[in-house]
């Protein structure tokens, strides 16, 4: 007789333990930005709402960033590091291929020997590594997943391409997930659209830079109009089928974290969704700038320290962006 393999036991119910931010230290201007490309701050301001953004100094790297932010997240969930069960980074900036900078942050804050692993899912990775947790946990194959959303796009921006240079920025968000006596995070909403693989991507292949007589970095490059109107009404979509699949409405919110790519298309969403007034909507991008996967948690984490939010309100994430690529779910903010 065959032996019958073990089933895993996992946990009915997760949610959000702790949140923590890291912020770079750089405050970077339009008017700086403008320096370089022919613009001005008035101009920004009305197409993307972004007034100043942060960039990282040298010594704030894509992995000093996630330790920092991680820190303050497991002090609020009151998790030790060593109860950490694994590490995922959502990230498109670490600049070495391999192996994943996830490692290195576990070990630098004690996680070790936890399981640890980057995902590259661009602005939504966050709310990917969300759900791929909260999985995790359901099925018995860990009680506390560390999930980070971090970014260095300075790297990787072209400071003369007025399309992009005014938009992205830096900087790191941090939650500490585990199980929980009633529900905190609803089933996920995700997907990606290969058709529009080209609207935001990496101007250069690394095969085409080393083919290159006089190589240089790699820059990101997006396609602005067909991107904002597929975010603007598309992502309205997806918001309502995660609120559906959650058993609730936009009554039933509190607060709004949309993946803070553009102030226009954060309204135009608000819109669609015809959110009622009572519900706060993060507007992290005026002073952050877009920061990819790491723009949700460190938008929530805003609202939570602003007073605008508090622990126990109902959140709807979303984020989307290169692939393109889409996540969303409903929490409740830890």
């Amino acid at each position: 007789m065959t032996a019958a393999i073990a089933t895993a036991q996992g946990v009915g119910h997760t949610r959000i333990h702790g949140i923590g931010a890291f912020r770079p230290s750089r405050i970077v201007t339009n008017d700086e930005i403008c320096e370089h490309i022919d613009s001005s701050d008035e101009w920004i301001r009305t197409r993307s709402g972004i007034i100043e953004r942060r960039f990282a100094e040298p010594h704030e790297t894509v992995q000093m960033m996630s330790v920092e932010a991680s820190r303050k997240a497991l002090q609020r969930a009151d998790v030790d590091p060593g109860q950490i069960d694994c590490v995922i980074v959502a990230t498109v900036s670490h600049l070495l291929q391999t192996p994943a900078v996830a490692t290195l942050v576990a070990e630098e804050l004690g996680c070790t020997p936890a399981p640890a692993f980057d995902i590259s899912a661009a602005c939504a990775g966050f709310c990917h590594g969300v759900s791929l947790a909260s999985d995790m946990i359901r099925s018995g194959n860990g009680k506390y997943v560390l999930v980070i959303g971090v970014e260095r796009l300075s790297d990787i921006t072209d400071p003369t391409d007025r399309g992009t240079a005014f938009i992205f920025a830096d900087g790191a968000g941090a939650v500490v997930i585990g199980p929980a006596d009633v529900e905190g995070i609803g089933p996920v909403v995700w997907g990606a659209d290969g058709s529009k693989f080209d609207l935001i991507r990496q101007n250069e292949t690394w095969i085409d830079v080393l083919d290159m007589e006089e190589p240089e970095m790699p820059t990101l490059r997006m396609d602005g109009n067909p991107v904002f109107r597929w975010a603007s009404f598309e992502m309205a979509k997806v918001a309502r089928e995660a609120l559906d699949r959650a058993g609730m409405t936009v009554d039933d919110l509190d607060v709004f974290v949309p993946h803070q790519a553009n102030m226009r298309i954060i309204d135009a969403m608000a819109r669609a969704l015809k959110l009622p007034e009572h519900v706060v909507i993060a507007r992290d991008i005026a002073y952050q700038g877009n920061t990819s996967a790491a723009s949700v948690p460190l938008a929530a984490a805003a609202l939570l320290e602003s007073g605008e939010a508090k622990s126990g309100d109902t959140a709807l994430f979303i984020a989307f962006g290169a692939g393109l690529s889409y996540a969303a779910q409903v929490v409740t903010l830890p």
